[in-house]
Formats: structure tokens, C-alpha cells, sequence
């Protein structure tokens, strides 16, 4: 079923056997997104997708679910059921291979991990990954740290955020909601803490990438500018976590913001900036390829996902 799911998920033009085709129709779906950014490559990797319930309670918590249902019906969307993706971004700067979060833990749910396989597919072994940055500690984006005890990107050095590494290191994160996190930080990455750099906003991590902070979602979430040669990516991780509710009520709690006012607020920076700026950007939650661009809308905002802008 393995090799079903990942060959499902490998980048269009991949496609199932005839007998299989019907089991197997949800992971039909393209996995790989690549273009320039000046003099840098950058691409998109769906590590996979989860289905449920929603998207009213993780979305609008504080809102009666009918105006969430009501929100999704206007968008063509299912009033009580949604999915929810998960894209790392690799950009290869020339001078280094740089990854972006790490996707789930393998083995765990059947339509997620396949991080290691879209990188392969996508010309890349785990080897080649020179820098890994974690924009934060939630285990969607330090899952795929490891594998079977042994880091996955063997030859990497890692970054993060000083406050965000801070704040699940101590030891009272292991009781209480912030439990399961902490225990999952201290297996995945504090055993490559000594290989770690910790930012503070505007710290850079290579020439050209530079941290951006967003706190809320997490206490030192953070976003990421990417330059070279004029052109920009914003790369704002968990800032936005669905293309609809998020961005079009920036003020609407999510059950995953760990802070949810200050969530909020940094929400309607980040939005504001991006279309201010006509920024290109790549969000983890937003539908694959997990890219596009900001436009307000009267005092809120809209997601306009890429089409051909670029591939030119």
C-alpha cells in the first residue's frame, strides 16, 4: 500500500495501474512544484494531507458554526468536511540546498511522511539537504526529523528560532497540553541541538533567506523572506492555515494557534505586508502547490492561487 500511496502522490504525470486505480483515486495528485526565484530554485513538496471534520470547529472556534458553514458554502466549499495538506519548501540557493520543515512522523497516518520520496522525485537524496529550518516545533512541520532514531537529512545543520527552541526545551512543557509536543521535540530535535543556529527576527539563514518573526501560533513561530535578484517569496509557514478561513477572517480564532489574539494580529500583519508588497507567497496549509498571492478585499483579504506567473 506504501508504494501505491507514494507513487500517488509523485509529481503529475505519475499514474496507477488500471486495477488500482479506483482503490486509490485520493492520492492521485501532483507532489512536486518547481520554479525560479531569480537565481534560486525553489519546490514545493506535499508531504501529504489529512480529511475530516470541518472546518468549523479548528476554524472559527469563537464564531457560531453557522457562520462557518455559511463562509465555506460561499467559497464552494463542503460546509462540514475539509482537508488539510502539508508542504516543506526546498529552495536551492546554488550555494546551499535548504529545506523547510520536515513534514509528519513516519508511519502515522496513512496519507502523510512522504516528504523523502517527493524529494526524490524531485532530484534531491536526504544527503544532499545542506541547512534544515524549522519554523516551528509542532509535530506536522519536526516529524520527519528522524527516522527509526537517526536524523533523516544526515548531513545538515539546522535553524530555528531562539524563543521557539526555548519554549519546548523546558521541562514543564512535559505535562499538561503541551505535552505530546514536548515529548516529540525531545526525540526529534534536541538530540541535534548542538548542529542548531537560533534566530531572532531578521536573522539570516543563508544569503537571501531571512527570518521574519510571526508569533502567535506557536510562542516564536516564524516566517521567512526569500530574495535573489529582486524577486521575493514569502515563506510564512503556519501564519494562514486555511486559504479561506484564515485569510478571509484573520481575526477568527483556529483550535491550533497556541496564542490565539496574538495569532490573530500577526495574521493581519503578514497579510498586510503580502499585499502590500504583491508578495509571492508559499503557506503549508494552502492547497498544493501551496502557492500564490495576497489581495484585499474590502477590510479583509483573498487568496489568489498561482497559475502561470512562475513559469515565465
Amino acid at each position: 500500500m506504501l508504494a501505491a500511496a507514494t507513487g500517488g502522490l509523485l509529481a503529475s504525470g505519475s499514474r496507477l495501474p488500471a486495477a488500482r486505480a479506483a482503490e486509490d483515486a485520493p492520492l492521485t495528485r501532483p507532489g512536486h512544484y518547481g520554479f525560479g526565484l531569480g537565481s534560486f530554485r525553489v519546490t514545493t513538496l506535499l508531504d501529504g494531507y489529512v480529511q475530516g471534520d470541518g472546518p468549523h470547529p479548528t476554524f472559527g472556534q469563537d464564531q457560531p458554526v453557522e457562520a462557518v458553514q455559511e463562509l465555506a458554502q460561499a467559497n464552494f466549499l463542503p460546509p462540514d468536511r475539509m482537508e488539510n495538506s502539508y508542504t516543506p519548501v526546498l529552495i536551492d540557493t546554488g550555494e546551499a540546498v535548504v529545506l523547510f520543515d520536515t513534514g509528519n512522523v513516519p508511519g502515522r497516518q496513512p496519507t502523510a511522511a512522504f516528504l523523502v520520496d517527493q524529494l526524490r522525485a524531485a532530484g534531491y537524496g536526504p544527503d544532499q539537504v545542506d541547512v534544515v529550518v524549522l519554523t516551528h516545533m509542532h509535530g506536522d512541520h519536526i516529524g520527519g526529523l528522524m527516522r527509526d532514531g537517526q536524523p533523516t537529512f544526515p548531513n545538515a545543520r539546522y535553524v530555528t528560532g531562539q524563543v521557539e527552541f526555548d519554549f519546548w526545551a523546558a521541562d514543564e512543557r512535559l505535562s499538561g497540553a503541551t505535552e505530546q509536543g514536548a515529548t516529540l521535540f525531545r526525540a526529534n530535535m534536541m538530540p541535534l541541538a548542538e548542529k542548531t543556529t537560533f534566530l531572532a527576527d531578521e536573522g539570516e539563514v543563508v544569503p537571501g533567506i531571512r527570518a521574519v518573526a510571526a508569533f502567535g501560533h506557536s510562542p516564536g513561530h516564524m516566517a521567512y523572506h526569500i530574495e535573489s535578484d529582486g524577486r521575493r517569496l514569502l515563506l510564512w509557514a503556519d501564519t494562514a492555515n486555511h486559504y479561506v478561513m484564515s485569510v478571509q477572517r484573520p481575526d477568527w480564532h483556529v483550535r491550533f494557534d497556541m496564542d490565539k489574539d496574538a495569532a490573530a494580529a500577526t495574521r493581519r500583519r503578514i497579510l498586510d505586508m503580502a499585499a502590500t508588497d504583491r508578495l509571492v507567497v508559499s503557506g503549508y496549509h494552502m492547497p498544493f502547490p501551496a502557492l500564490g498571492f495576497i489581495e484585499r478585499s474590502g477590510e479583509s483579504f483573498r487568496w489568489v492561487p498561482v497559475s502561470y506567473q512562475l513559469n515565465l
